[in-house]
């Protein structure tokens, strides 16, 4: 891909048996919208405890399927639950209580790290992509074990980065959407009304998409509309192109 095109990374959070329904109507969408199965899944091994994908053999061949599709494989935690005692009210309500990887010593989060990207390469066959936390939120113990997990992507909610070599691989917020609250409905819908065009000049977009946006209809024709603006005057990248492009650029 030319260092010079402009791109749309685009990426389904929370794929979980938990939320396969609402993940398949996702998937089926973005492929609309970007022509191809274009884009990155955030899987999560054992959503809130709830729904570990370790021994469900049917979860499995759908992401050996969507993988052979060349869909991108990110591990998204572990629980995706924050059971840190060290993490306050505050942080706690912004969440709802998914902040995982805010609270964790180092140690704690390699492992889960680790058992995450044994889990997922298993039943792919393959490399994951790289590590993305829930919330987009890392402790400093956290960020240090992503270099010693040995992953060659993270993203947070303002970057993409590459733990091996330190290097930022693309800048700016990721557009996402927000259904647990009325508010929070309107201010993504505001802010990716107001994104779609001020990111006009960053060369790499972000998009991402959780199972709770298929049941709102203002926030699905939300993503329709961005993602086609968005998609006229971009390419679909995968996460890896950045990766292709670090290596070229000075």
């Amino acid at each position: 891909m030319p260092i010079s095109e402009r791109q749309i990374l685009a990426s389904i959070h929370d794929v979980s048996p938990r939320f396969e329904v609402e993940v398949d109507r996702l998937a089926e969408r973005l492929t609309a919208l970007l022509g191809a199965p274009r884009f990155a899944m955030l899987v999560v091994p054992d959503h809130w405890g709830a729904a570990p994908i370790a021994e469900n053999r049917a979860f499995h061949a759908r992401l050996r399927n969507w993988h052979a599709s060349g869909i991108e494989m990110f591990v998204h935690g572990w629980f995706h639950r924050d059971d840190s005692a060290t993490v306050g009210f505050k942080a706690r309500h912004m969440t709802a209580g998914e902040g995982e990887f805010l609270g964790l010593d180092r140690l704690t989060a390699l492992d889960r790290m680790r058992r995450g990207r044994a889990v997922i390469e298993d039943i792919i066959g393959a490399e994951v992509a790289g590590f993305i936390a829930p919330a987009w939120l890392y402790s400093p113990g956290a960020l240090a074990a992503l270099g010693d997990a040995g992953f060659a992507i993270a993203e947070d909610h303002m970057k993409v980065w590459s733990p091996i070599t330190g290097r930022t691989l693309a800048r700016g917020p990721v557009i996402t959407w927000a259904s647990r609250s009325r508010a929070r409905i309107t201010s993504s819908l505001a802010f990716a009304g107001l994104a779609r065009h001020a990111l006009a000049s960053i060369r790499t977009v972000r998009i991402a998409v959780h199972p709770g946006d298929t049941t709102v209809p203002d926030l699905l024709h939300s993503i329709d509309t961005t993602v086609k603006h968005l998609i006229h005057r971009r390419v679909p990248a995968l996460y890896r192109d950045l990766l292709t492009i670090e290596k070229i650029a000075p």
